[in-house]
């Protein structure tokens, strides 16, 4: 008896990392994820390596059922390591594991809105051959040929994660046309990262049996479109419960360098989308507020309301990496809030 392991990793592709993968024939019926084996891969055909030492490890560090291929097949998540099994300078969630390790008491939790668009070739799936379509406002969560493009893509899409036990919180339609969202969490920083990767995994896996592929692009379209991010949500225990957590972390995430520290890492083209236009901050400004789509974080009202729960920093784009940017969300504000004795 066999079955069949496909072992995804991210590659050292810059300034955007791409998600690679291959097939492993293991023996038996199903392994747990501590069973699974270590494996190899060419090092030097994804940025990882020079040709005169090219291998590199595949260490598996999450696994879940796959639900293209069924049946007792799984998909495994992999980090990258050197031959000596230190992890490569690739392998961004070994200093998340370190921070989230630090920070645990806290019990930080994330969800993360991981916006996209789809394509068609070279054009956005919904704009016309020439031309464009009309200007983005009935797009958002709509309903219609007229408006939505990629329903059945995004259906098939959901159905898998779900199928995977991948925590999807949610979908909708986005702004501009061929561009829609789902929703990771909540979960811990390390769930949240590794669960956000294997679902992009299954995006564009899925998108190929409809001859259609997904873009993390945060400005796919110039001129007056909204871009693609990936919002991030995020509390601690102490911001779950009492509203001066929440304030601490607001103001800790604007403190001194902090908002430049965070912005460079927030993923590749950021200027582009934080403009401040089409519900953005400028990229080289740092506010908070309450409602406030326009600032570079946001209280929800109901927060505000109940004096407890959670933050949205929308300044991330599509194409961050799930492990820089909870590990820095972490390290400032619970950070923060420790020195404050709000934990």
């Amino acid at each position: 008896m066999t079955f069949k392991a496909e072992y995804i990793w991210i590659d050292g592709t810059e300034p955007t990392a791409k998600l690679r993968s291959k097939t492993k024939i293991i023996a038996g019926e199903g392994l747990a994820l501590e069973e699974l084996p270590i494996w190899g891969f060419d090092g030097s055909s994804t940025n990882q390596a020079k040709g005169h030492a090219s291998d590199r490890v595949l260490k598996p560090v999450f696994s879940c059922p796959d639900p293209i291929r069924g049946g007792n097949d799984v998909l495994v998540l992999c980090e990258v390591l050197n031959t000596d099994m230190t992890p490569h300078e690739s392998n961004t969630r070994a200093a998340l594991a370190e921070v989230a390790a630090r920070y645990a008491a806290q019990e930080s939790i994330f969800g993360i809105e991981q916006e996209y668009t789809f394509f068609d070739g070279t054009r956005p799936l919904g704009f016309p051959v020439n031309g464009f379509p009309a200007p983005q406002g009935g797009y958002y969560c709509g309903v219609g040929v007229d408006e939505i493009h990629g329903r059945p893509i995004v259906e098939a899409h959901l159905e898998n994660c779900l199928k995977a036990g991948l925590g999807i919180s949610g979908i909708n339609a986005e702004v501009m046309p061929g561009q829609w969202e789902f929703q990771v969490g909540p979960l811990s920083p390390l769930e949240v990262s590794d669960q956000l990767w294997v679902a992009r995994w299954l995006l564009y896996r899925t998108a190929e049996d409809f001859n259609v592929s997904a873009t993390l692009d945060p400005k796919p379209v110039k001129g007056d479109w909204n871009g693609a991010g990936a919002h991030t949500n995020f509390s601690t225990k102490a911001m779950r419960e009492g509203y001066d957590a929440i304030i601490t972390a607001c103001e800790a995430l604007g403190e001194g360098s902090k908002p430049l520290d965070h912005v460079k890492n927030y993923g590749a083209g950021i200027d582009e989308r934080l403009t401040g236009l089409h519900e953005t901050a400028p990229w080289d400004e740092y506010s908070y507020g309450v409602s406030d789509r326009g600032a570079s974080v946001r209280i929800p009202w109901q927060v505000e309301q109940d004096q407890k729960g959670y933050i949205e920093d929308r300044r991330p784009n599509a194409n961050v990496d799930p492990y820089v940017v909870t590990r820095l969300i972490v390290d400032t504000c619970c950070e923060a809030l420790e020195k404050a004795g709000q934990v």
